[in-house]
């Protein structure tokens, strides 16, 4: 069996950054092992056709729930990366990190160190902000956030449009303010998209010390005693970790994995056959995800994006990002959004994605004809679902309840969002370009049973599952990892993913979950973080 000092599950958002830095030290010996294939589809690397990857569904895991009473029914369909980058090489690439109340409430909930004024440096450690520096950003970090070089006119209509119902303006929603409608900044760079695999992986692959493994499977950790000491792969094979195991697999992935191993809630391991390592009742409940809406109009004009993959055009947009890398391909479509308070609270608490085009998804068929799709998200959800095993067999699927909506309070937060998305439609800047709306067919927004049964129909994952593996306080019963992303009543094992968020953040996940991996390297290898 072949040992190395540090083994890494899972070569997604932070099984990269953490790669890169444990690497670092020549004397550290690490193996990442990544489930899907290397990230050479050159679809992944253009911004604009990330839409084509998830089409073709190769690099991607489409977890699919129990059918969901909050869903009217519908199973939440949950498309997770499974290729090197994980969610960076499939997702929008909006560089979010969420509001300073989301982690100065993860520190009141007794995570030591990990306040606003506690992550901020991970973050600006791996950061180089093309436009932005100072207090609040980093220039020295391998991963590229950048300004978009195209901007389509239904996404600056939009931002023009929720001005003029009184949002202000934001050029810098991870600055002081997160609040206002604006441009996102992206993971991009040169107008390709700067994934994790490729700020932080493509380096560290060049170093002997580091192994990449790629479509290889793990199937459950190996222990001796308490202590975590090995990984055995679906095919068989298995590998020896001198110093300690890192979980970034997900958390969808990361609960099923450590159930498999034994760690998990005693009584229901037990009665699936599964030797008890560590009784850890928490595991795979406090499952969260955020869910949108979409708000639909149709353009007078063919002026949206629709058919523009297609034939001449399609030819001639290859042709100018070829010679340029710049125009509508260089895009990350989802340019522009926003967040707002629609509850008074002082904190924003719905998040808008600005397509400009009539989107559908995997359960619904995009509208016909030509128009934009403003989708208000709720940014804290309250329900909590669960990931449980159905069986000792790892090829089995799990027994996946989501329970989304399932507290009143979601649904009220969405029905927010969904009627100032309509009023940003109705505003002068995009009313002269929409012919009608066409979702929520209008009417229903002022029979308030309709406009929840639209919700409860039309409702979405935007693919943030998180808090499966929640970070706690020692006497946190449910708790799953301490402060330090150590797993409780076991040792030589931590989870360094989304599954430790106690809850999620208010934006997109992505630059969080590297965030954690950047602190997890440090408690590691005892390097301080220079942010």
């Amino acid at each position: 069996m072949t040992t190395y000092d540090y083994i890494i599950v899972g070569g997604g958002s932070s099984g990269c950054v953490l790669a890169n830095r444990l690497s670092e030290n020549p004397a550290h010996k690490v193996l990442l092992i990544e489930s899907g294939r290397r990230d050479a589809d050159p679809w992944i690397h253009i911004p604009a056709t990330f839409f084509k990857v998830l089409g073709k569904g190769i690099d991607i895991h489409p977890y699919a729930s129990n059918p969901d009473k909050g869903l009217n029914g519908r199973p939440s369909i949950v498309p997770q990366g499974n290729v090197l980058g994980g969610g960076s090489s499939v997702n929008a690439m909006i560089y979010i990190r969420g509001h300073r109340n989301d982690y100065d409430t993860w520190s009141q909930m007794g995570c030591e160190g990990w306040s606003y004024d506690d992550v901020l440096p991970a973050f600006r450690s791996l950061e180089h902000n093309e436009r932005l520096n100072g207090q609040f950003h980093g220039k020295k970090g391998g991963l590229h956030v950048s300004d978009p070089r195209h901007r389509h006119p239904l996404s600056e209509a939009f931002v023009q449009a929720a001005t003029e119902i009184g949002i202000p303006h934001n050029d810098d929603f991870n600055g002081a303010d997160q609040a206002g409608v604006g441009f996102y900044q992206s993971t991009t760079h040169g107008g390709r998209r700067w994934s994790s695999a490729q700020a932080f992986l493509r380096e560290a692959e060049k170093r002997p010390n580091l192994t990449v493994l790629t479509e290889r499977k793990v199937a459950r950790l190996l222990f001796e005693g308490q202590r975590a000491t090995g990984v055995e792969l679906l095919d068989g094979a298995t590998f020896r970790a001198s110093r300690e195991i890192a979980l970034t697999a997900g958390a969808i992935a990361t609960p099923k994995i450590l159930q498999l191993s034994g760690i998990g809630d005693g009584a229901h391991l037990a009665a699936l056959g599964i030797p008890v390592i560590a009784d850890l009742p928490g595991v795979g409940a406090n499952y969260q995800d955020h869910l949108e809406v979409p708000v639909q109009g149709e353009t007078r004009e063919p002026i949206s994006i629709l058919g523009h993959d297609r034939g001449l055009r399609a030819a001639g947009h290859m042709l100018r990002y070829l010679t340029s890398h710049r125009g509508l391909l260089s895009s990350n479509v989802v340019e522009c959004g926003g967040f707002v308070d629609t509850a008074g609270t002082g904190q924003p608490d719905v998040q808008f994605h600005v397509l400009p085009v009539l989107i559908g998804f995997v359960d619904r068929e995009a509208e016909p004809g030509h128009g934009l799709s403003i989708g208000p998200c709720y940014l804290r959800p309250r329900s909590r679902g669960w990931i449980r095993l159905k069986s000792a067999d790892p090829r089995e699927q799990t027994d996946f309840n989501a329970n989304l909506l399932s507290d009143p309070a979601d649904i009220e937060t969405l029905v927010r969002g969904v009627e100032t998305a309509i009023r940003i439609l109705d505003a002068p800047a995009l009313a002269k370009l929409v012919k009608r709306r066409v979702l929520p067919k209008p009417g229903v927004e002022k029979d308030p049973e309709a406009l929840r049964d639209y919700i409860r129909q039309s409702a979405k994952t935007v693919f943030h599952p998180a808090g499966t593996a929640r970070m706690g306080r020692a006497d946190d019963r449910m708790a799953v990892v301490g402060s330090d992303l150590k797993v409780r009543g076991v040792e030589g094992l931590r989870i360094c993913d989304a599954s430790v968020m106690p809850t999620l953040v208010s934006g997109n996940t992505n630059a969080p979950t590297m965030m954690i991996a950047a602190k997890a390297a440090a408690f590691m290898t005892g390097k301080a973080i220079s942010g």
